[in-house]
């Protein structure tokens, strides 16, 4: 009986309820009798249940008062009933929200499981067309894994820190290497017991030549790259790829001061699945410094890494953005790995942009593989590409890293495309 008195603010007495807040002044006094008679000892020990005693005033106005002072102190007591609706509806939401999460990741379940899979990443071909002139941020697809013939990690660390033996073979394996590129492609000046005079240039100097007759455009400029930039300034020079013997084969007009020093010749990337076959091979090329590259397996990987070392160093590095030999000689979009290793560079380097043709005339890429002799080459050395505020820019701006490399590399691109047209009339000049 205490509970229905507490919680429901009723009394039952002879099977009828009575409210206290709505019972007249005569039902008020019956139960205030009832209530001290029957339960005296428990109202006593409660101080939350207090009822008005009668008196002269009115007890209605009381209880108002009661109500009021209850509502002022934000005293508010449901009741059973209205309790227990309240978990039941609570339990009811609950049950919908887990019923809904589990319709929910079934249809995600069953979405999945009908999506086709997504076509592997592969690096783009000639036959791509060209990208959009909008820079797009560029995904990071999982790459494949490729396959290696050769084991070729115990490379890296050897090239990163050469020791003096490694310098003392790399000696010997440049000096022959840049003398033999010297027999195939360069051209005497002046008498000479070796070679053949084939005529008379405009300026009336007998050109003797061993195996090929090549023409160098702009030579100072490499040249001044190579031997003249201030001390610790990095040097990246790009060349298109139109024969294996591109490199050293191009090499070989520059003076033996430079072609035959190890401490002043490029460092190259090479195919790993060309030039890194065997433990031979991969000596050979290492000494040669040759990077072996992994094609297939994007820009971050350990020769671009190795690559951004070397500049940091202020050396030489060559790099083929083609990617690989383009027989067809039509335009290919440059792979993004050389505005990597120009963007990340610790200091802007000089970029010099070459072009050249012929030399897949001097070793063509259908077999048999062997040196031609009486060719014509033209390698045509463009003006150096100044990105110094465009990279600043870049980076002040905080572009994400692969806008930046595509912007370089499609600069890069843009010098390309004026180069060759250029280099091709040189070219076909030679031959009427």
């Amino acid at each position: 009986m205490l509970a229905h008195v507490i919680m429901y603010r009723c009394i039952k007495v002879n099977n009828r309820m009575y409210l206290p807040e709505l019972c007249s002044r005569r039902g008020m006094s019956f139960l205030l009798n009832y209530v001290k008679n029957q339960f005296r000892p428990l109202f006593e020990q409660h101080h939350d249940c207090r009822f008005v005693k009668s008196s002269s005033s009115s007890i209605a106005d009381k209880n108002q008062q009661y109500l009021d002072d209850c509502k002022k102190k934000k005293f508010h007591n449901k009741s059973l009933p209205e309790m227990h609706n309240h978990k039941i509806k609570n339990q009811e939401v609950e049950q919908k929200t887990k019923q809904l999460q589990e319709t929910l990741t079934e249809k995600r379940v069953e979405q999945q499981a009908t999506l086709s899979p997504l076509p592997q990443h592969t690096l783009p071909s000639s036959s791509n067309p060209s990208l959009p002139t909008t820079p797009s941020t560029p995904s990071t697809p999982s790459i494949p894994p490729t396959h290696i013939p050769y084991d070729i990690n115990w490379i890296f660390p050897r090239m990163l820190r050469p020791s003096g033996f490694w310098y003392v073979v790399s000696q010997i394996t440049i000096f022959a290497v840049g003398l033999f590129s010297k027999i195939v492609l360069d051209v005497f000046r002046g008498t000479s017991d070796m070679g053949v005079v084939l005529k008379e240039d405009k300026d009336g100097i007998a050109r003797h030549v061993l195996m090929n007759k090549t023409h160098v455009y702009n030579k100072q400029r490499l040249i001044d790259a190579i031997g003249k930039r201030p001390p610790g300034t990095p040097l990246v020079t790009v060349s298109n790829h139109y024969s294996c013997f591109d490199d050293p084969g191009l090499w070989g007009v520059l003076p033996m001061r430079y072609v035959c020093n190890t401490f002043k010749i490029r460092w190259s990337l090479a195919a790993h699945d060309i030039c890194f076959t065997n433990i031979y091979h991969s000596l050979f090329f290492m000494y040669g410094k040759c990077i072996p590259i992994i094609r297939g397996s994007g820009v971050h990987q350990s020769a671009v890494d190795l690559c951004i070392q070397k500049l940091k160093l202020g050396e030489w590095v060559h790099v083929f953005p083609e990617g690989k030999v383009n027989m067809t000689k039509e335009e290919m979009r440059l792979k993004w790995g050389v505005g990597r290793i120009i963007y990340e560079s610790p200091r802007v380097p000089i970029i010099l942009p070459m072009w050249h043709e012929g030399m897949d005339n001097v070793l063509p890429n259908t077999e048999p593989y062997y040196l031609k002799f009486g060719k014509k080459v033209t390698l045509n050395v463009g003006k150096p590409i100044d990105m110094n505020d465009f990279i600043e820019d870049l980076k002040f701006r905080g572009v994400k890293e692969g806008v930046a490399r595509k912007l370089i590399t499609d600069r890069i691109q843009d010098v390309f495309r004026k180069l060759r047209l250029e280099t091709e009339e040189l070219h076909r000049n030679r031959f009427l």
